[in-house]
């Protein structure tokens, strides 16, 4: 068994220690917010927090997470009230929306560390993250904005 902690809640799962926390996650747990994208790490599709920080969950084993404190799309707010999803909504971010929740999970930890960033912090710290549907000046207004909304 391993012990996981997922949007502060404690869980046990019986699978194999290098499955892929992404597929614990959508198929195990049944959280499916969180997206697969590429399988190697590079689109960002499948971004989680992991004790706060930015990680891709689908090259990341379940065994490595035990015990640690992971946060998904659905855990940052059960009414879509966190700041960044709010100006994502304002801003209207999304056209298909596949990778809008990898996209808010790097804001997120972007804004935890530079509450007001510029656009090229923003730039850089999203550059992980591929959007197909190129909205990215929307989600670079949209960081803006959370920060503002945050602020208040």
């Amino acid at each position: 068994m391993i012990k996981l902690t997922i949007n502060g809640k404690s869980v046990e799962i019986d699978v194999d220690p290098e499955t892929p926390l992404l597929w614990v996650l959508r198929d195990s747990i049944g959280l499916t917010g969180t997206k697969y994208g590429c399988g190697m790490a590079l689109c960002g599709a499948c971004t989680v927090h992991l004790n706060g920080e930015p990680i891709r969950s689908c090259v990341t084993p379940v065994s490595s997470v035990s015990e640690q404190s992971i946060t998904t799309i659905e855990g940052l707010s059960t009414d879509r009230s966190h700041p960044v999803q709010k100006a994502w909504i304002e801003i209207d971010v999304p056209q298909c929306g596949y990778c809008q929740s990898g996209q808010i999970m790097s804001a997120v930890a972007l804004l935890a560390k530079t509450p007001q960033p510029t656009d090229a912090e923003i730039d850089a710290a999203m550059s992980g993250n591929i959007c197909r549907c190129g909205t990215y000046q929307r989600i670079r207004k949209a960081i803006h904005r959370a920060s503002e909304i945050a602020k208040t």
